[in-house]
């Protein structure tokens, strides 16, 4: 007879929903775990539960508070807000595994009051001896030995000096949950064995203390990466004990997300792959807004033919169920695309003030920018507002507006016509007429097309790209007559005389 779900499994919905975010602090933040936090942020906003976010430091030898610290820096840039959690507390305190070891202690004693664990003392060695001499493969690991010892076995093991590990007595039938991505799944019993829990020396491991953590904080909705689905059947035979013994009062749902796989092949993204790394997506330039819009198409959609949106709107619409199980792509070019019309997006003024820091980083103004270097931000950043993916590209654009000298790109200099200098000697007759006071976009334009456009009867594009390669040493750059008026008449004269005299 087929199993079925556990009655116990919570029915929570709305503002009894309660998920979280449980990272360890090792290494620096990666996209994939950047999605598992939004897609866990976005279902509790979205129900109008909480967001519980949690740090698994027990394994010292790999945890640094270095980490931590970044974990705490890409939230925040991200702007997805916890409501209990390290840094802002709450009813479970403390949020750190490190500092839990009483609590994980109680929890054994209730599990060994109810007899929900065992004391275990066979070694590595008298497992893989006892498999071999009874036929039995050495990888099934662990033959549950010492399920049934009796209290003269127990007393003769601790005479030679043995301290006993804790096993959790796994039940024999099968183990069913409905998975709110993936749907029924069933774990046939006797498909793994009693696993240990606390190690010999007290030493309580991750199998036991994350799922001790959901049940002691009221975790309702457990939403993480699928390669952690095989570790659900041993999580639903703890779940099962700590109901019994009073720990907790139901199960939760759990919903297993699609793997991110890298551009190429069939391989998960791996977080040593440059794309992977959240903080070298930063300083490429991406906004939070732009790389989260990104971030939940990996998996989910809010619409068909239908790209870009909101965070708001992304919270409106946001289900877990809704997700696809299958394997997401990451796609750098189409994150650049998404975050550039959340660019376009942006107030003018929010987006001067987010270009700041990238032009400081080329050394192009200072930290915080001088009252004229913040007008010529001001008033250059609508002209690559429309034209960037990502905010990186913005100094490259906007780097000769800052620098007295010009540097000739190389693809440039190739481009230029082979009536380079009649046309910038026509354009520097035609621009000294127009008065000082005058010297705008439209005056410079309207002077520029009379003299080479109808005058030397030139097409545009082989009369503007000698004054565009002399203004700002680039092939493409930003509008030609409004880059002509921020730099002025006199610097924007010198500059087309400067590049009659180079060679090229």
């Amino acid at each position: 007879m087929p199993s079925s779900p556990d009655p116990r499994t919570t029915t929570a919905t709305g503002a009894d929903v309660r998920v979280r975010f449980c990272p360890s602090p090792t290494g620096l933040p990666h996209v994939g775990l950047i999605r598992t936090v939004l897609f866990n942020w976005a279902y509790a906003r979205h129900n109008g539960g909480k967001l519980v976010f949690r740090i698994e430091d027990t394994d010292a030898a790999r945890d640094s508070e270095e980490s931590y610290l970044q974990l705490l820096d890409a939230l925040r840039w991200l702007e997805i807000d916890w409501d209990e959690g390290v840094e802002v507390g709450g009813p479970h305190e403390p949020y750190r595994q490190s500092q839990r070891h009483d609590i994980y202690r109680e929890v054994l004693d209730k599990l060994i009051d109810s007899g929900a664990v065992y004391e275990s003392y066979s070694t590595a060695e008298e497992i893989d001896a006892r498999n071999e001499a009874n036929g039995r493969a050495k990888q099934l690991g662990y033959d549950n030995f010492d399920r049934d010892l009796t209290v003269e076995q127990k007393t003769a093991f601790r005479a030679e000096g043995r301290e006993p590990a804790w096993r959790l007595r796994v039940p024999d039938e099968d183990l069913t949950y409905v998975d709110l991505i993936r749907g029924e799944v069933t774990f046939p019993g006797g498909s793994f064995p009693d696993f240990v829990i606390v190690r010999a020396g007290g030493v309580p491991l991750y199998p036991f203390v994350n799922p001790v953590d959901d049940a002691v904080m009221g975790i309702t909705h457990v939403i993480r990466g699928e390669d952690l689905m095989p570790s659900t059947a041993r999580q639903l035979a703890l779940y099962s004990a700590l109901v019994e013994a009073g720990v907790t009062t139901f199960i939760p749902r759990f919903a297993h997300m699609p793997l991110v796989l890298g551009e190429t092949g069939n391989k998960k993204l791996s977080k040593r792959d440059p794309k992977a790394d959240l903080f070298l997506q930063r300083e490429k330039g991406f906004i939070h807004e732009g790389l989260l819009n990104y971030l939940s198409l990996l998996g989910w959609s809010i619409g068909p033919d239908r790209d870009v949106f909101s965070l708001d709107e992304l919270i409106a619409a946001f289900d877990i169920a809704d997700v696809n199980p299958n394997p997401a792509r990451f796609d750098q070019r189409k994150a650049e695309s998404i975050n550039g019309d959340h660019i376009r997006m942006l107030e003018p003024a929010d987006f001067a003030a987010r270009i700041v820091y990238y032009l400081h980083v080329a050394g192009l103004v200072d930290e915080t920018p001088t009252p004229e270097q913040q007008a010529v931000i001001e008033a250059s950043a609508p002209l690559v507002q429309e034209r960037v993916q990502v905010l990186g590209d913005v100094p490259d654009m906007l780097g000769f507006l800052f620098r007295d000298e010009v540097a000739y790109h190389e693809d440039a200099l190739a481009s230029l016509p082979a009536n380079t200098s009649e046309v910038l000697v026509a354009s520097v007759a035609a621009l000294a007429l127009v008065p000082d006071t005058e010297f705008t976009a439209a005056a410079v334009q309207d002077a520029l097309s009379r003299a080479l456009i109808e005058g030397l009867e030139l097409k545009p594009r082989v009369a503007y790209t000698p004054l565009r390669v002399a203004l700002s040493g680039r092939r493409v750059s930003p509008p030609l007559f409004e880059s002509m008026e921020l730099l002025g008449k006199a610097e924007s004269l010198r500059r087309l005389g400067a590049l009659v005299e180079h060679p090229h």
